[in-house]
């Protein structure tokens, strides 16, 4: 049967895509930055996951105001770069498993989770950041990849606790489905960030790096987080956050932290990262 091995938490900043894209990783304002998902490189190399299944939240590219699910996951065999105002990405096509996230849709609709399933769209820097920076700039991504998104850009996003139950949901999908396949599980988005208003800048490394810790010692702290505290706290974009508790709870009770990375500024956004396996 099909396993969750391993949970990715980092985030999407655009910025991260045009460093790469554009050769500037090696400049000492990025440096620091990239060299912390250097162990995550090596590491997804000797992995070889099947299938990721990537969380992350559309920018009003495939989806807009006239049209905003909840959850939506993608259930296509392609999907392209978007084209996000200065032209796609220089990344592969995204290959699908529409098998796979037919049974996950099917699972967690009759697990009471109401999904909205896209089988066309185009996926933009909050999914093609994290595969650049997990796994470089190949010729072909090294996988297959669900795309799940969430609504973390217009009020009222999903609670914490929605999202780690949907993350449980997926966990049982996923070891329902009769393929032998090695599964990981990424959250991405955050961390804290304000991109508008008076506030704009904001960064919180001290509640940041406590999420962080507690998505190993304390998940059950995280799953109940008000908005207003998400908000107040981390700005208006540190919401995003939410989408690491689908990953976290998929992954069941204990889980042991491989990795760890924190680093602030890239662009005016703090950059968390951690790689989690499950135990038990």
């Amino acid at each position: 049967m099909a396993r969750i091995t391993a949970g990715v938490a980092c985030s999407h900043v655009p910025a991260l895509g045009a460093a790469m894209d554009n050769g500037r990783t090696q400049e000492p304002y990025w440096h620091n930055c990239f060299a912390g998902f250097e162990w995550t490189r090596a590491w997804e190399a000797a992995q070889k996951p099947d299938v990721v299944i990537l969380v992350y939240n559309d920018h009003a590219t495939a989806f807009d105001m006239d049209f905003i699910p909840t959850f939506a996951i993608g259930c296509g065999e392609r999907y392209k770069s978007a084209d996000e105002g200065w032209g796609p990405r220089p990344v592969p096509d995204v290959i699908g498993d529409p098998d796979l996230a037919w049974h996950i849709a099917q699972s967690c609709i009759l697990d009471e989770f109401d999904m909205t399933m896209v089988s066309r769209m185009d996926v933009d820097h909050g999914l093609t950041v994290p595969l650049s920076l997990m796994f470089g700039q190949p010729d072909v991504w090294p996988c297959r990849v669900v795309p799940l998104a969430v609504n973390v850009v217009t009020y009222p996003p999903p609670s914490g606790n929605r999202c780690y139950a949907l993350g449980e949901a997926i966990a049982r999908a996923v070891a329902s489905y009769p393929e032998d396949l090695n599964v990981q599980i990424w959250g991405t988005g955050g961390m804290s960030h304000q991109l508008q208003g008076p506030r704009a800048g904001l960064i919180n490394a001290e509640w940041d790096n406590r999420f962080l810790d507690d998505l190993v010692n304390d998940p059950q702290r995280l799953r109940h987080i008000p908005h207003i505290e998400y908000l107040r706290e981390t700005g208006s974009e540190g919401i995003e956050m939410v989408m690491w508790l689908i990953m976290r709870g998929a992954l069941g009770k204990d889980v042991r932290a491989l990795h760890r990375h924190y680093h602030v500024p890239a662009s005016n956004t703090a950059v968390g990262h951690i790689v989690l396996e499950p135990v038990g």
